[in-house]
């Protein structure tokens, strides 16, 4: 990829930076232009998609996620390293809005967050079945099954005031263990 010039270093420093303090849900490239100082033209240069633009400010944290993920497989404590694998997560999606959207997301615009995302859902599935098979989690609960999990928690956690977060995830963690 071939560097870019200083003043478009700077044009994409300042979208980002005038997109990362908004809601990821509700983020409009016209917004994002209008924020930044710069032309419309120069966003969609940039990022051709509000999903691209999301994509470029989750990144971080997605590649926070799969450090934690391959921390957890490198545990050999199968039910507490799911546990605090998903402790992790749940932390990361509260922390930022995008990393949801991200992962949900079919395809990606970068190799790396495309490439992340594939070795996160391997290593989660690679936990969730140590934990199975050590009786930490209970069975027949597929990934798919616990990423909408996941996705209900982020929902719920961010409806109710954040005293409450502890005892959502509680209550997620316990739903998980065996009967």
């Amino acid at each position: 990829m071939t560097p870019l010039r200083a003043d478009a270093a700077r044009s994409r420093e300042r979208i980002l930076e005038a997109a990362a303090g908004q809601d990821r849900g509700t983020l409009r490239l016209n917004d994002v232009a209008r924020a930044a100082g710069v032309g419309v033209g120069t966003v969609y240069r940039h990022f051709p998609t509000v999903d691209a633009l999301v994509e470029e400010l989750t990144a971080g944290t997605v590649q926070r996620a799969l450090d934690a993920a391959r921390a957890a497989v490198a545990d050999d404590a199968a039910g507490p390293a799911f546990h605090g694998f998903l402790s992790a997560v749940l932390d990361l999606m509260l922390a930022d809005d995008g990393l949801q959207q991200v992962l949900l997301a079919a395809a990606g615009a970068s190799p790396e967050v495309r490439d992340a995302k594939a070795e996160l859902t391997r290593s989660a599935a690679v936990l969730l079945e140590r934990a199975q098979r050590a009786g930490d989690v209970r069975q027949g609960l597929t990934l798919e099954q616990l990423m909408h999990l996941v996705c209900g928690f982020e929902h719920a956690a961010r409806l109710g005031p954040p005293e409450d977060r502890g005892t959502i995830a509680a209550v997620l963690h316990a739903g998980l263990r065996p009967d």
